[in-house]
This record gives structure tokens, sequence and C-alpha cells, in this order.
């Protein structure tokens, strides 16, 4: 699997699927939460409403994931998780690598082959960037999958230096 990081706006990936650094509602929120929604339209947050009422009563957990398609998107599918929030003593690096395991396999469960990430966990929920970075890379690297390339879309140059020196080792 090929693995990179650049500088951008995940919300112009074109490939199969980005994944959504969601809160547990899926009903939208702030960071790349909010920016998706916002450019995906209001069918995404249809789909998500229609997830809640079937099959997340009360929510998505910490670490799960589960795919909606795409709405105005460029990719074909958003894969949503819900990263754990520090500020709340969700602290478990466990559960952060979760957030990536866990949407690798529901996009191996879609067929996908080209995944774009956030940096889950970076922004509001309080992770520093280097720790996300490392667990992050971490989890996708030793991931049992069909995807053949993660692309960690991030949204600061401070955050992609982060990365770049998870994906090199130090």
């Amino acid at each position: 699997m090929r693995i990179r990081a650049q500088l951008g706006d995940i919300t112009t990936f074109s490939g199969d699927a980005l994944v959504n650094a969601a809160n547990s509602t899926l009903l939208g929120g702030g960071g790349v939460d909010g920016a998706i929604h916002a450019a995906a339209g209001p069918e995404l947050l249809a789909q998500c409403r229609a997830l809640r009422e079937r099959e997340y009563p009360d929510g998505l957990g910490v670490g799960q994931a589960v795919a909606t398609q795409a709405g105005n998107l460029r990719a074909r599918w958003v894969i949503h998780t819900v990263g754990p929030n520090r500020h709340a003593g969700e602290t478990d690096p466990a559960l952060l690598a979760s957030c990536f395991t866990s949407s690798l396999r529901v996009a191996d469960d879609l067929g996908a082959r080209t995944v774009a990430f956030p940096a889950v966990g970076a922004g509001v929920y309080g992770w520093d960037a280097h720790e996300a970075g490392r667990i992050a890379v971490a989890a996708v690297r030793a991931a049992r999958t069909q995807v053949a390339e993660v692309t960690f879309v991030l949204f600061s140059p401070r955050v992609l230096a982060a990365f770049e020196e998870a994906l090199a080792g130090r």
C-alpha cells in the first residue's frame, strides 16, 4: 500500500473514499466535519439522519466507522469515524488507532482502493499532531486491507510536518 501526506482541502479529494472526522451524532459539526457536510450538500445530512434512525439511535461510537454516499463531493463515499476527545478524558491511543483501522475495514467492504484521511483527533479533540500522526501512520501500516493508496490530506503545514515525520519514522 502506498501511504503519503499532503497539504490540502480533503473536500476536493478525487478518489474512492474520504474519511470524515465526525462527531457521534453524524449530523455535522465544525472543522473537517463541517467542511465535508457543507461541500457534500444536503444529501449527506439526509443519509446521516437515516443512519441515526435505522442503525445508530445513540450515535456512532468512538473508534467506529460507517459509510455514506458522498453527495456533491468528488469521492464516491464518505466514511465517518468518531475520534476520541482528549478534552473529555478519552486518551487511549488504541481508540484513535481504531478510527483508522475501522475506516479501512469499511473501505474494504465498499471495494475502495483509494482513501483520504484527515488528521482525526488533531483538531478540536485535542490530540497533539505528532502523537496523532504516529498513531495514524502506525495503524494504517499495520492494517490488513485491500486499499492500494492512503493519502493523509492535512489542513496546515504544522500538521503536515508532523505526519511527514511519522511517515519517515522520526
